[in-house]
């Protein structure tokens, strides 16, 4: 299956853009972009020279406020600590794999640490091998050779690669959802129906499931048949699928019908698109949204109150910063990992002032992580050979 699906991948990476969108992009530019001259102008009375680091994102930044942001802050951690060490980020604004492969090739002899963020950076594979004093972070994938992605056992020994298991983030989100809703009626939004966002709707799927079965609740999960997504090996799995990260004009669209069938609460995983879904929430009456990849609460600001019930979270930035850790003391190893729960790698946002969860749904979502820690729930994802039909814990 991973095979096939790199192939797959690759036919339908023309566009690739992270999961989650933001509404503050101006802010969080402005706030990057002072961070970034700190960072890269940083100087420190010691000898040794510190790592150089590029941080390569495409389509969007490093500001964008989401998925690339987060992966940035774990560098921006790290220098924090490092004073010595330099970023430079790279933007590849294309969104093409061959481009975003290209715009790594192009900087691959400037730098120790090259973070490449999204599978549209799978194809660095042949790169690295050809360019052993590199270090790479690959986030979101694993590296392909000769257009194959490499098996967990097949380590390209300067490749750090990490997949995440966003249905666990997911069922978080649904859990939430099916504990918050007044209507009885939730759903889930994504961009484009690429691995990560259909593990996001099935966890998403499981997790209400879960809440109904040992609550003895009737929550529905709605879906729109018109919006339904196609997985990379062309099967159809439901859902509600802007088919596009960039569009918020569908994104308002697709949010608005949701919401006039009864729903009210949307977990959002798409991208820029999810933008038009935040807006046709706060225009609503008692609509509220869950983030994801990374704390969105401050994207749900709508006048004195807020939109954001919580996040869904993928915890990008400390993998980012322990491997560099690792390439400074000199204990990095190459490695093809799935973080999951058991790693701390997804979550949800519970911190008071961050998230309007109450606080026994908080202590019900908290129970359940515990037990997919333990590897006692394990929620659907598109290749797990689980679905939300067939789900039981």
């Amino acid at each position: 299956m991973k095979k096939f699906l790199a192939l797959a991948l690759a036919s339908v990476m023309a566009v690739s853009l992270v999961a989650c969108g933001s509404t503050n992009a101006d802010t969080n530019a402005e706030s990057s972009a002072a961070a970034t001259t700190t960072a890269t102008t940083a100087e420190s009375s010691s000898e040794e020279p510190g790592l150089k680091i590029a941080i390569v994102s495409s389509p969007s930044g490093v500001d964008d406020g989401s998925f690339n942001q987060d992966n940035y802050n774990g560098v921006l951690k790290f220098i924090e600590e490092n004073p010595n060490a330099t970023v430079t980020p790279i933007r590849e604004e294309t969104g093409d794999s061959a481009a975003a492969v290209q715009a790594v090739a192009d900087v691959v002899a400037d730098y120790d640490v090259i973070v490449c963020c999204g599978f549209q950076f799978a194809g660095i594979g042949n790169l690295a091998q050809e360019n052993p004093d590199t270090k790479f972070i690959l986030i979101d994938s694993w590296p392909t050779v000769d257009g194959t992605e490499v098996t967990a056992d097949q380590v390209i020994d300067n490749v750090y690669a990490a997949y995440y298991a966003e249905q666990e983030s997911g069922f978080y989100a649904g859990m939430a959802a099916a504990l918050s809703t007044t209507t009885g009626k939730v759903a889930v939004v994504n961009g484009i129906a690429y691995p990560s966002n259909v593990n996001y709707q099935y966890g998403f799927e499981c997790g209400v499931k879960y809440v109904n079965g040992t609550e003895g609740m009737n929550v529905e999960v709605v879906e729109l048949p018109s919006y339904a997504g196609t997985d990379v090996t062309g099967a159809n799995v439901g859902g509600n699928y802007v088919g596009n990260f960039s569009d918020e004009a569908t994104g308002k669209v697709l949010g608005n019908a949701l919401i006039a069938e009864g729903v009210d609460i949307l977990f959002v995983a798409a991208g820029g698109s999810g933008n038009g879904v935040f807006t046709a929430a706060k225009e609503a009456e008692g609509v509220k949204v869950i983030g994801c990849d990374v704390d969105q609460y401050d994207d749900g600001a709508n006048g004195d109150s807020n939109i954001v019930l919580t996040s869904g979270l993928k915890v990008m930035h400390d993998t980012v910063y322990n491997v560099l850790n690792e390439v400074k003391d000199g204990s990095f190893k190459g490695a093809n990992v799935t973080l999951t729960a058991a790693d701390d790698a997804t979550g949800f946002v519970s911190e008071e002032g961050r998230c309007q969860l109450t606080a026994e749904a908080i202590e019900k979502i908290n129970a359940a992580q515990a037990l997919l820690k333990e590897g006692k729930i394990v929620p659907a994802a598109n290749f797990n050979g689980v679905t939300p039909e067939t789900f039981t814990w």
